[in-house]
């Protein structure tokens, strides 16, 4: 077993392939966070709000005010590093940082895709990806080279075949499979599109997709893989992507997967593709083609290097199952649904009325939500219960210090999901400024008292 592992690790392949994704992630995060900019968003969700919905562990990050604006530039900075591949080991980390960073500044704005890359920044600082078709290779003629070890190629394949691999599993789920749960309610919000519009109504067409997208997401990774099948896959992954950009907003993921996919493809391809841009800015594409190649040395760091980056994986693999460690249903509480690669798999909608009481006087203060919330945090805390938690201590400290003695938070909430009535969610007799944040059950969720098979 550790011959073969060692013989895999010496094995090398075109360094053409990492450097062309290198240039495409770094040119598809410049331009998703100069889109980011233009919409205003900044203002919008780090700026405005007067309360920021924290992540577990991470309640020390928090938004820099207008200086936010500077983190940004220091994210798009470093994507323009990392595509020339300009000091790309400083700029990986510094993009990785910043970015995530971004990212954990209010959960809010949770999306799939950018902890996806915040996966992928986190393990190019790892690898070799200025080594070809790069500032830094020109400069520094020692670092280049034309052929790097395979697994540094392979890793990605592994991240990208994860998000694929587990969003199909999350969908072999009854709601999904049987009742075409959410797209029944989605599709049809697509009715007035030109040529599809008109089958969007129709339920065959409705468990048509729910079915596809099952089957898609379990086969493409192993698609891909297969040479006589990669082409077919991948243009099934263009399709797939570009319609699930027509149907929903989910920004730049699909191109981002469809940038990704090209991965999987012979290294001649990504060869003739930089080869191309070469011409295309009258650039020497030859001095990069030295026949050298890196040559693995099992030293101390190299180890402690496989040791962080195997770890990673492992965890990739295991951390979306710790909501097999909760009770109740996944769906309903939301306790290991993050990260965990389950991708449009509910419709969930909320209403709640807190009520704040003096715990001396007992007077009661109905709370008006969009005093304290834009109108998409309150949305997103609605039918989330850490979201709710962390609300019902906002509000205890907020009207504490308008002289209200030791407030009592409670909430009347309802939750609809997936189509069904909606129905009480949170224990209305819970003083939910007691209670604390953990990684333990919320057992003043109460029970859904339905079921979703599956995984």
């Amino acid at each position: 077993m550790k011959n073969k592992l060692t013989k895999y690790l010496n094995k090398n392949t075109s360094a053409a392939t990492l450097a062309f994704f290198r240039l495409a992630f770094g040119l598809m995060m410049l331009l998703s966070l100069i889109r980011f900019l233009s919409y205003n968003w900044v203002e919008k969700f780090y700026i405005e709000p007067l309360l920021h919905f924290t992540y577990y562990g991470f309640e020390w990050v928090k938004p820099f005010g207008t200086a936010t604006y500077i983190l940004f530039l220091i994210a798009i900075l470093a994507s323009i590093c990392i595509s020339i591949g300009y000091r790309f080991k400083l700029a990986s980390v510094l993009f990785f940082l910043s970015f995530t960073y971004i990212e954990l500044m209010d959960k809010t704005t949770y999306l799939n895709h950018y902890y996806f890359i915040s996966i992928i920044s986190f393990v190019l600082i790892f690898l070799p990806a200025n080594a070809y078709f790069s500032v830094d290779a020109y400069l520094k003629p020692k670092i280049a080279f034309e052929k790097i070890p395979r697994w540094t190629t392979d890793i990605l394949k592994v991240l990208l075949g994860i998000v694929y691999f587990y969003a199909g599993l999350a969908k072999i789920n009854s709601d999904w499979l049987l009742k075409a749960m959410p797209l029944k309610i989605w599709l049809p919000n697509n009715h007035t599109l030109p040529i599809i519009g008109s089958l969007l109504n129709e339920n065959w067409v409705h468990f048509a997709f729910s079915w596809t997208g099952m089957f898609y997401d379990l086969s493409i990774p192993f698609l891909l893989l297969y040479k006589r099948t990669r082409t077919f896959a991948f243009i099934l992954v263009v399709v797939f992507h570009l319609l699930t950009r027509i149907l929903f907003p989910i920004g730049i993921f699909p191109y981002v997967m469809i940038v990704s996919s090209l991965l999987f493809f012979d290294s001649n391809f990504h060869k003739n593709c930089l080869n191309f841009i070469a011409r295309l800015f009258h650039l020497n594409f030859n001095i990069f083609e030295n026949e050298k190649e890196i040559k693995t040395s099992f030293n101390a760091f190299y180890k402690a290097k496989m040791i962080v980056l195997s770890g990673f994986l492992i965890f990739q693999l295991v951390f979306p199952f710790r909501y097999l460690l909760y009770p109740q249903e996944l769906f309903w509480t939301e306790e290991g649904f993050r990260f965990s690669w389950r991708v449009m798999l509910m419709e969930k909608a909320g209403y709640t009325q807190f009520t704040v009481t003096d715990s001396k006087t007992k007077n009661q203060i109905r709370v008006n939500n969009g005093h304290f919330l834009t109108a998409f945090q309150e949305k997103q805390m609605a039918f989330q219960p850490d979201f709710i938690l962390e609300y019902a201590h906002f509000l205890h400290n907020y009207y504490q210090k308008q002289g209200i003695n030791d407030p009592e938070v409670r909430v009347e909430s309802y939750v609809a999901l997936n189509g069904r009535l909606s129905k009480l969610y949170i224990d209305p007799n819970i003083n939910l400024a007691k209670e604390n944040e953990s990684f333990q059950h919320k057992t003043w969720i109460l029970p859904f008292n339905d079921e979703i098979k599956g995984f």
